[in-house]
């Protein structure tokens, strides 16, 4: 808008004054970017609500006697556009459509200009959704909220039949499987005699014979993924820490993620319980867990929003990434096993999982993952939702702390309440005062507030726990610090020297020969990264501290 526009455009909104899409400030040099985040958040979502295409948030107007008076605000243009980054940050690809400043006559006016939240997406900053009571700026109701997300439930992305897609789209394996499945869930249906056709309507896959983009995500060839364009049907698996790698895996679904469970680098991992000379051998990652929560990911993933699930995997955890808010509650709800969602984000994809046994319907899911951590005696997942509009869920695949696991594997039938409790004390999480009493009534913890660590009563620091650690690998943090300290004090070290005092802090569960390279290794990364320089010849290296 050119400046006659704006000084119009202006006009009007005093005239009209506040409503819930239009909000006035003097606004001096200090008002906070978390407080221009919740007003974009506001107007945005009350905008929406009113089936208006914008709303405005405008600096330098007195709210109470609604005349011009100027703003200090950001007089710098660079900092004032920087604006834009920082409220997309927070609210995770959403912000203004434009930033205008208008030199009026009463002062400098700044003149917000907020697009209308997008049909079926309420807008967050930072994790919390915002709206506007009249004239002021609170908590977005559950009714409001509930209405932005309901706008999209009669136009399921999943359910829409895909133009000129075929029987000749689907891939034969996955069809077959399909079939196995279903027959496996429904053992009293002579599931084998059905024609391919009528099998995928029962199963829930397709709408009266027509191809639905559920379909082609679950049992579609490869080759045919293009007809969902442009939204990508990818999940990417991406190996992270010494060795880095990535694969992406496409349609059908049915089959990638076991496909992409096998690419995951899943040794054993050696538990010694107290008293017992015996370790017990447990997988890093179980299959089901990994598997759960990676079927999870599909059916919940907002499609719309043109994104690929994402599986990261760390040295010690794995990392699940899908767009698209918690839909129902919170993850902690379905933690007991109790609650059931009322509805899903993509209800035809997660009917047909369900049918093909790849999920459950009744929200057991999240409950089933952190039974089986727990009996495994590993610490328990973490959801993570502070990214607007993306659930970031992580599965651990080393112990945090050795008590915490005993503790599990000597009192098997602690309640599941005091197993989250526990799991974020080892963690070094806060738990609520009622938490904390509980646990040291019944004498699981001890320590002050806000450290605390599982009882020694349970702990009981014996030689089966020494030997534990000695099978435990560390970070390589751990042994970075140990040559730093070494070098401090003795200047240069041979390979001899390094290997006397790296070996045998390695874990005892490693051969001699990959304990060797293993220090090999770390010293190739450590040079890299500019913290130690050999200042000897290749065949007698002489290591030292770099300058």
């Amino acid at each position: 808008m050119d400046q006659a526009a704006l000084e119009t455009q202006l006009g009007l909104l005093i005239s009209n004054w506040e409503d819930e899409v239009v909000e006035f400030k003097r606004a001096g040099e200090a008002f906070s970017s978390g407080k221009l985040g919740q007003y974009v958040s506001a107007l945005a979502n009350e905008a929406n609500l009113r089936g208006r295409t914008r709303g405005w948030l405008v600096f330098g107007v007195d709210n109470e006697s609604r005349t011009v008076v100027g703003t200090p605000y950001k007089e710098d243009l660079e900092r004032l556009q920087a604006d834009k980054m920082q409220v997309l940050n927070g609210t995770v690809s959403f912000t203004f459509r434009d930033i205008h400043v208008l030199q009026h006559a009463g002062g400098r006016v700044i003149l917000f200009e907020v697009p209308a939240a997008p049909r079926g997406m309420p807008i967050a900053w930072n994790g919390h959704y915002y709206g506007r009571a009249g004239e002021s700026l609170v908590a977005l109701g559950q009714d409001k909220l509930d209405e932005i997300r309901g706008q999209t439930l009669a136009t399921d992305w999943t359910a829409q039949i895909v133009e000129g897609a075929s029987l000749d789209d689907l891939d034969s394996d996955a069809l077959s499987q399909a079939r196995e499945r279903f027959a496996s869930k429904h053992a009293n249906l002579d599931v084998a005699s059905w024609p391919d056709a009528a099998f995928l309507d029962r199963a829930r896959v397709t709408i009266d014979g027509g191809i639905t983009r559920t379909a082609l995500l679950l049992l579609g060839k490869a080759t045919s993924a293009w007809r969902l364009n442009p939204h990508p049907a990818e999940i990417t698996w991406n190996l992270t820490g010494e060795e880095r790698a990535y694969e992406h895996f496409g349609p059908p679904f049915l089959l990638a993620t076991s496909r992409l469970f096998a690419k995951i680098r899943n040794i054993q991992v050696r538990l010694l319980p107290a008293n017992e000379l015996l370790a017990h051998e447990v997988a890093k990652y179980d299959q089901k867990v990994v598997l759960e929560a990676l079927h999870n990911c599909i059916a919940h993933q907002d499609y719309a929003r043109n994104a690929r699930v994402v599986v990261t995997e760390h040295p010690d955890r794995l990392v699940f990434e899908n767009m698209g808010n918690f839909y129902e509650g919170k993850p902690e709800d379905y933690v007991s096993g109790d609650k059931r969602p009322p509805r899903y984000r993509n209800p035809f994809l997660a009917q047909a999982m369900t049918e093909l046994n790849m999920i459950d319907h009744m929200g057991y899911g999240i409950h089933d993952i952190y039974q089986r951590q727990r009996k495994r005696f590993f610490p328990l997942p973490d959801f993570d939702l502070q990214t607007d509009d993306m659930v970031r869920l992580t599965i651990h695949g080393r112990i945090v702390d050795p008590a915490y696991s005993r503790l599990l594997m000597q009192r098997t039938g602690l309640d599941l309440v005091d197993v989250l409790a526990l799991d974020r004390v080892q963690k070094g999480l806060p738990i609520t005062d009622d938490a904390i009493k509980h646990l040291r009534r019944n004498k699981l913890i001890e320590g002050r507030k806000p450290k605390f660590h599982v009882s020694a009563q349970v702990a009981a620091a014996t030689s089966t726990m020494a030997d534990y650690v000695r099978t435990r690998a560390q970070d390589d943090e751990f042994y970075a610090k140990l040559l730093k300290d070494y070098l401090a004090g003795a200047g240069t070290a041979s390979r001899q020297e390094i290997n006397l005092l790296l070996l045998n802090k390695l874990s005892d569960a490693l051969t001699t020969e990959q304990k060797l390279k293993k220090v090999a290794n770390l010293l190739t990364k450590f040079r890299r990264q500019g913290l130690i320089v050999n200042t000897g010849p290749r065949a007698a290296p002489q290591w030292q501290l770099a300058e």
